[in-house]
Order: structure tokens, then sequence, then C-alpha cells
């Protein structure tokens, strides 16, 4: 983008809200959340009318919905569908799981918990929902997280359903999928205190590491990302759709522009939802929603939050990524292998194996390298390989190496052995018998006269090839040269 904007005399305004899955069964039953590729084993019809909310008036967003006059078909599962998902019978009580895992993420982002809250009914009847509503209930308030160009509040933190996930569509027809409908779903909303689009980038980014670091589903589409934008003399403009942060800067910019040019055209900008597109453009989706489709949830009683859940929530509080970055470096890792840890899900296994041995740089080869070599040599695949050296593998090869029954050097070959079909047993036993290695040594200094010390240690460890520690090598070979 050429034009170059001042967001400050614009008077830019912007927030961000973020939904993300959690990991565990759904909210309002023990339906498990998974997602399933399989054809549906049945199929049933739907049409939903807009009804007036709390406040006696029907949302703007919901008579749009309405006069599309849409007829909603929903395919379910006999074995992972109930009659809650159907709207056949009445919530269940709120998943206790996901609500855990509600406090923590509003610890972790200062927020107020509520000790008492209601379960809300929030009007949808664009067919993501059997029942023409979602329910959500709001378990926090007034938090914050600290940026480089400062702190952005945090208004609210919502415990709610997922939406139904749509198959395909038609004219007048809509098709939907009941796997995903109740799939508990957080979602935080930030004050409009966005300075920028760069600092928007950023509260994104930041919000989605704490998330990542507690319980929640990982994967396309778990996540989804709003971004609320206005400028003086415009309109709150919500657009969805962000599927990479990267794409927030250029987005919001052009909605920036769109916003500028209608004004300067003297035309009015309308509060509404667009759809964030790939190349930086939006289109509208739907009139903007108020507070008219909200009303309490009949069918539960009011959520209390009691001091022993928030306490119970804080006592396996999960770390961020920046601070568990701190301790491995200062364990010794270097900033490749914490990457590759965190990258490859890796961080729990290490955690368990840093407590057999203490050797935080050998476990990362185990678990990142040695694997990958592996798996290259043999011309298999790297989960392959990774199934059969397990945990339980990588312990028991750990406890030897603790016990002196082998060395560190001797590791790699204990896997290629495993992976050839030796016991466990077998595997970590080496015949060495030092005259023979001596001699060995002997021949390959004769061979190559005038090398360097590490040369010949070059030539040695590549022909024992982990049969023989580092250390004894050397020895062996400054015996041998001056």
């Amino acid at each position: 983008m050429s034009e170059k904007i001042d967001y400050k005399e614009i008077g830019f305004k912007s927030g961000i809200e973020v939904h993300q899955q959690l990991d565990t069964h759904k909210l309002f039953c023990d339906c498990p959340s998974i997602l399933r590729k399989d054809e549906p084993d049945f199929v049933i019809q739907r049409k939903l009318h807009a009804v007036a909310g709390e406040s006696g008036e029907i949302d703007s967003a919901a008579s749009y919905q309405a006069s599309l006059n849409q007829n909603f078909f929903y395919q379910a599962y006999n074995d992972t569908t109930c009659l809650i998902e159907l709207d056949e019978e009445p919530p269940h009580e709120i998943n206790k799981d996901a609500l855990k895992i509600a406090l923590q993420i509003s610890l972790l982002l200062n927020a107020k918990i509520f000790p008492i809250t209601q379960i809300m009914r929030k009007t949808v009847i664009d067919g993501s929902n059997t029942s023409g509503f979602q329910r959500t209930v709001l378990i926090a308030k007034q938090g914050y997280i600290e940026t480089s160009q400062g702190k952005i509040g945090i208004d609210t933190v919502c415990l709610e359903e997922d939406a139904a996930r749509i198959v395909s569509k038609e004219k007048d027809k809509s098709y939907y999928r009941l796997d995903r409908l109740g799939i508990p779903l957080i979602e935080i909303v930030t004050a409009p205190e966005i300075k920028s689009p760069e600092q928007a980038k950023e509260v994104a980014l930041h919000l989605g590491e704490i998330l990542r670091s507690c319980k929640v589903r990982r994967g396309i589409g778990t996540i989804r990302q709003d971004v609320n934008v206005s400028i003086r003399g415009g309109e709150r403009v919500e657009i969805k759709g962000f599927q990479d942060p990267a794409m927030m800067i250029e987005t919001i910019n052009q909605e920036i522009l769109r916003q500028k040019s209608l004004i300067y055209q003297r035309k009015k900008v309308e509060k509404e939802v667009r759809n964030a597109l790939p190349n930086g453009s939006t289109e509208f989706l739907r009139p903007m929603p108020g507070a008219a489709r909200m009303y309490p949830e009949t069918d539960l009683e009011l959520l209390k939050i009691s001091r022993e859940m928030i306490n119970e929530a804080k006592k396996d509080l999960p770390q961020l990524r920046k601070d568990i970055e701190g301790e491995l470096k200062i364990i010794g890792l270097n900033e490749e292998m914490i990457k590759l840890l965190f990258k490859e899900n890796m961080l729990e296994n290490f955690k368990e194996l840093i407590l057999v041995l203490e050797n935080p740089s050998i476990i990362a080869k185990m678990l990142l390298v040695f694997p990958k070599e592996i798996a290259s040599h043999y011309k298999k695949d790297i989960s392959e390989i990774r199934k059969i050296l397990n945990k339980d593998v990588l312990i028991f090869v750990l406890e030897n190496v603790k016990k002196k029954k082998i060395n560190e050097s001797q590791i790699k070959h204990v896997f290629e052995k495993i992976l050839e079909g030796e016991s466990l047993e077998k595997a970590i036993i080496f015949e060495s018998n030092m005259d023979s290695v001596e001699e060995k040594i002997i021949e390959i200094i004769k061979d190559k006269p005038g090398l360097a010390v590490n040369a010949y240690m070059g030539l040695a460890m590549k022909e024992f090839a982990g049969k023989m520690s580092g250390k004894e090598i050397a020895e062996i070979i400054k015996k041998h040269i001056k």
C-alpha cells in the first residue's frame, strides 16, 4: 500500500475478538469434540425465525438472516450426536474441564472473574445452530495484556458453544454438520485501544501465545480472529476470516482507505460485518449484530464460580512460551533446539525425560535429531520411527546411561539396533575388546601419519560408529601420537 496513514490524525480505533476451541468434550453434553469425514447416519430439517431479545427488540442481524428465507438441513451421527445438539433435550451442567481452562485463560489475561454469572442465549438464525441461538456465559472482565506500544485492555472473556459446520449451500438451502456444534469455545474481546495495524498483529499473536499455553485444540479452523475497525466520521466495522495475523496489517489499512473514500464522497459508512479476502480487501457479510439478540438461558441455573475453583485453576496455571524459552536457555539449550521442541510438540516429552537424566542436550537430540537421522538412513517415515522409539524406550535408554551401562555416544546405535529388531536388553549390550580397538586405532595412525588429534578422532569415531565413547578413543589416540 503506497498511501502513508497517520493513525492518530484519522482517529483510528481497533479491537480484536479471538475465538478458540478448547480441547475437551462438548460444553453442555458428553459428546466428543471430533470432526467427522464419513457419511452421516441421518439428516433433519429446520426453519428458523427471528425473535425478540431481552430488550423486546428483534436484532437487525437476525432480521437480515430471517429475510433470506433459508431451509436448513443438519447432518448427524448415531454415536456422536445427542438430543441436546438436535435441540430435543435441555442442556446438561456446564463442562467443568472447559470452565477450568476458561478460568486459567482469564487469570493469564489478568481479568476479574465473576463469582456469579448468567448463562445467556444469543440469537443466531443463520442456520449454524439447530435451536436458533448460541449459549454463552461471561466469565471475566477488565483484564489486560502488555505490548511494545503499551497496555491493551481485555473487555470480556466468555465461554460459549461453537456453531455447526457448514457443508454446502444452494439458493434457498444450507447443509450443516452437527459434529462441531457445542464444542467449547473461548471468546476474548479486547478494548478498542489498538493504535495501529502493527499493534493489532502483535496483540493477535500475544493472545494466540496465551491460548496455546492452555489446553486448546490445534489446527486449521480451531481458532478464529476478528478485527473491529473505525475512523473519525466512520462506523465500527467487524472484519472476519483472518487465518493468518500477517494479513491484518494490509486488511486494516485497506479498510481505513475504504472508509476514508466513503466519507470523502459524503456517503454513510455502515455498521456491518465484512469478510477478509486473500488480497487484503473485504466483502459485505451481514449487518452488525447488537445487544437485542441476548436473553437468559432458562434451562440452567446461575453459574457460581467459587474461590476454590479459582484456586484449583491457579494450581496448574500454564507458563507462557517466552517464560519456558527463558528457562530452557538457562539449562543450556540453544535457540534452534528450543524452536524445534515447540514446533514438533515435544515439550512435555522433554520435561518427563529430564527427570530421568539431567542432560538437556542429549535428551533434545534423542527427541529431535536422532529420529530424523535414522528415518533418513532407513528411508522410513519419522512418525513410524517415533512410534517404535516411544517414551518407554527413551526412558529405558536414559536409565541405562545413568547406570553407565552405555554411554551417550552409543545412544543412536542403540536406537538402530532396536529398529533392526533387537530387544531392549540386547540393544544396550556392546562387546568391546580394548586391545583390538587400540590395534585398529594404531592402524589408522600408521595409514595416515602426521594428522592432528581431531582428524584421527573423526576417522576413529566413524570406524567404531558409537560402539566406543569419544573420551576412550581420544585417550588411545593421545597415547600413540606426539
